[in-house]
């Protein structure tokens, strides 16, 4: 068997690498700490101890007062007790009145809100119901219907005063129709018919234009720069909203 010496050489020489690199990286730092771990908890027990003998001293201070504070402080027990009493009294008093207050307020709050969900729900009820009726009232719609609807226009104009069908017959910008359909999609003849209707009772020519406005939902309205005359569902729609609005 061949003993290989400078293989041991090596090794032993790493050893010591080691070894010294340990002493220096690891021990010496690791022993510093415990150093400054060791001062650190001497220095708190003796804050500690400095901290007992003064609570030591104020303990025994403490002990010392108190043995002359009892014949005081049953005194000021004796007069805590009247005067909290009748704080307590005074306390109740007041508590009862702001309680009674409070009470007033939430009822008159909860009356409050109860007529201001009242007239909301009457409100919406009365919206859904107009809302129903002019999908109703658009099924309804016919050519009877709206020569129903012209016959009321005929009427209007005859009822004005002679000065404001004078006025309308000279108005250089004419004179508007409006209907829920245009009355020339239902040929030349519907549209002359109206043409014809309106002058007649106009006791005059003026021209006459014709535009649609399918929120009508049936009717026809006469419109100019000056003088609207509102002959449709959709306006005695409005005027049941306002007169539910004006009753609630």
């Amino acid at each position: 068997m061949t003993i290989d010496f400078w293989g041991l050489g090596l090794q032993a020489v790493n050893v010591l690498i080691l070894v010294w690199l340990l002493s220096q990286v690891f021990w010496r730092p690791v022993a510093a700490a415990i150093a400054k771990r060791q001062e650190a908890a001497q220095a708190v027990t003796e804050a500690a101890k400095i901290t007992q003998a003064k609570a030591d001293k104020a303990l025994a201070e403490a002990a010392q007062a108190r043995a002359g504070m009892a014949e005081e402080r049953t005194a000021l027990l004796d007069a805590a007790k009247a005067e909290s009493e009748s704080a307590t009294k005074a306390a109740l008093g007041e508590a009862r009145t702001r309680a009674d207050a409070i009470v007033a307020a939430a009822r008159d709050a909860v009356r409050k809100d109860a007529d201001a969900a009242r007239k909301a729900n009457e409100g919406a009820a009365s919206e859904l119901s107009l809302t129903i009726a002019a999908r109703l009232l658009h099924r309804m719609v016919s050519p009877a219907i709206q020569s129903v609807f012209l016959t009321q226009l005929i009427d209007a104009i005859a009822d004005m005063p002679a000065s404001d069908r004078a006025a309308l017959v000279a108005d250089p910008e004419g004179i508007e129709i409006v209907s829920a359909d245009d009355p020339g999609t239902e040929g030349d003849a519907a549209q002359g018919e109206i043409t014809l209707a309106v002058q007649t009772a106009l006791g005059g020519s003026p021209d006459i234009r014709f535009s649609r406005d399918p929120g009508l939902i049936a009717g026809l309205d006469l419109r100019s720069p000056h003088l609207v005359v509102h002959n449709s569902w959709q306006a005695d729609l409005a005027q049941v909203r306002k007169a539910v609005n004006d009753a609630a």
